[in-house]
């Protein structure tokens, strides 16, 4: 799992998300921030909200009190396939090197200079390499 900075950094460069079941997402508060969940019909819905947008309910949370939640509260944690599926055709390779690193090779389609991310585990790579494209493609 990406770490949460590095997930509101992908929310803060424009990473648009269409929630889905199965996604993951944290509440980003002090008190909050180190609970991941997960959507999933059964404990976590999604239904419209008052303003338009979706809100998150949670089903059968008798242990806390958080009956609901709007979508902008939540910060999406994205997995290693959503990642790379972000990147598009940006993306050309993910390698693992000798020394164990993960490389992402990157090939902007706007003719910018071929990219490599590297990061310790694989989705870090992914990461990192859809902050580079989503900060350089516009």
């Amino acid at each position: 799992m990406i770490d949460i900075d590095v997930a509101r950094r992908l929310k803060d460069a424009g990473l648009p998300w269409e929630p889905a079941d199965g996604d993951l997402f944290m509440i980003d508060t002090e008190q909050m921030r180190d609970e991941a969940f997960m959507l999933s019909s059964m404990v976590i819905e999604r239904g419209p909200g008052l303003a338009g947008g979706q809100v998150f309910r949670f089903n059968g949370t008798t242990e806390w009190a958080l009956d609901s939640i709007e979508q902008h509260e939540a910060l999406w944690i994205p997995r290693e396939d959503q990642l790379r599926s972000a990147l598009g055709t940006a993306f050309r390779a993910l390698r693992r090197e000798e020394d164990g690193v993960f490389t992402v090779d990157l090939s902007p389609a706007d003719g910018a200079e071929r990219r490599e991310i590297r990061a310790p585990q694989a989705e870090d790579a992914y990461a990192g390499a859809l902050l580079v494209h989503l900060t350089h493609a516009g």
